[in-house]
């Protein structure tokens, strides 16, 4: 990490104990408060804190979590299991969007001639009004018992899984040790099954607290994409947002900046700003994703970029 750019190693242990606690405070409080208005109040400020887990998380992704790996990975499979999902499985996914970013394996906010519009569709909507978070758990879980599943898809050129960009995003699950995605995906499982089954936690406040996590979660997880440039680095959006939600969500909203520059820790990225980058605000890139697809536009470009790629190979 470039001494300009240092890693914030105790402000991101801090934050990840304090969101980690604070989650399972309030799935505690919505399960057991009486009064309906403070469990609205737990759950709403459940979604919200879910998604600093999630930050913190994305951080260990890109190893910028903390500088010695072990306290990351350690830290991370925590993090991940919050979500749940994996660390390695996490990883192996997001570090490939990096690489595929806005080609034709992941372009859900326009079509092709040859895509069906309709599949499409159900896609794009899905996965900014909540229905993409499950298909992370879900998929994990997949990966984790059936570790042959993505090279058995791989093999199956066109239809729906390469349409909807599948076998792409589990590409990268191939190159993770065997081991690693199923063992963090049973610390997952039992992490929630004991909140459970121990009766701290009820099975309906739990998957409440969780859907409006993840219609959050999922609102701002194409926002920061949809409708850029079609080019692998420039292809995203430093977003406008109060300053609040900006803090809660640790600057995730700067996406423009985090792609340029994956390795630089989330305090940095306010700095990167460039004075010609445009600034939509959020809520203009959420509200032009409910009029739906556009066609696809010109590639910008799609060439390789070693730079990137040099990155990517170390936090891989």
């Amino acid at each position: 990490m470039s001494s300009d750019h240092p890693i914030p190693a105790r402000l991101n242990l801090t934050l990840s104990v304090l969101s980690v606690c604070g989650c399972l405070a309030l799935l505690v409080w919505a399960s057991h408060a009486t009064p309906l208005w403070q469990r609205a109040l737990a759950v709403g400020l459940f979604a919200l804190l879910g998604n600093t887990v999630f930050a913190l998380l994305h951080e260990s992704v890109h190893r910028t979590l903390h500088p010695k790996i072990w306290l990351n990975e350690i830290v991370g499979m925590v993090l991940a299991a919050m979500f749940p999902t994996s660390l390695a499985f996490q990883r192996a996914c997001h570090l490939g969007h990096h690489r595929r970013n806005r080609t034709d394996a992941e372009l859900f906010d326009q079509y092709r001639p040859q895509d069906s519009r309709f599949l499409k569709s159900i896609q794009f909507y899905g996965i900014f009004t909540g229905f993409y978070w499950p298909i992370v758990p879900i998929g994990c879980a997949l990966v984790a018992l059936l570790p042959w599943l993505p090279r058995q898809m791989a093999k199956h050129k066109g239809g729906t899984p390469e349409q909807t960009g599948t076998v792409a995003m589990l590409a990268g699950v191939a190159n993770v040790p065997r081991y690693r995605i199923p063992l963090e995906a049973l610390f997952a499982i039992l992490l929630h099954g004991a909140l459970i089954m121990s009766g701290l936690v009820t099975w309906t406040a739990w998957l409440i607290c969780y859907l409006a996590f993840g219609w959050i979660w999922g609102s701002l997880q194409y926002a920061d994409h949809a409708f850029s440039i079609r080019n692998i680095r420039e292809g995203a959006w430093n977003l406008k947002v109060s300053t609040p939600i900006r803090l809660i969500f640790l600057n995730y909203h700067l996406h423009l900046n985090h792609h340029r520059h994956p390795e630089v820790p989330w305090v940095h990225l306010p700095r990167l700003t460039q004075a010609a980058d445009p600034f939509p605000s959020f809520w203009q890139i959420y509200w032009k994703m409910w009029r739906g697809l556009q066609p696809a536009q010109p590639i910008a470009s799609i060439l390789p970029d070693p730079g990137l790629e040099r990155i990517l190979e170390v936090q891989g």
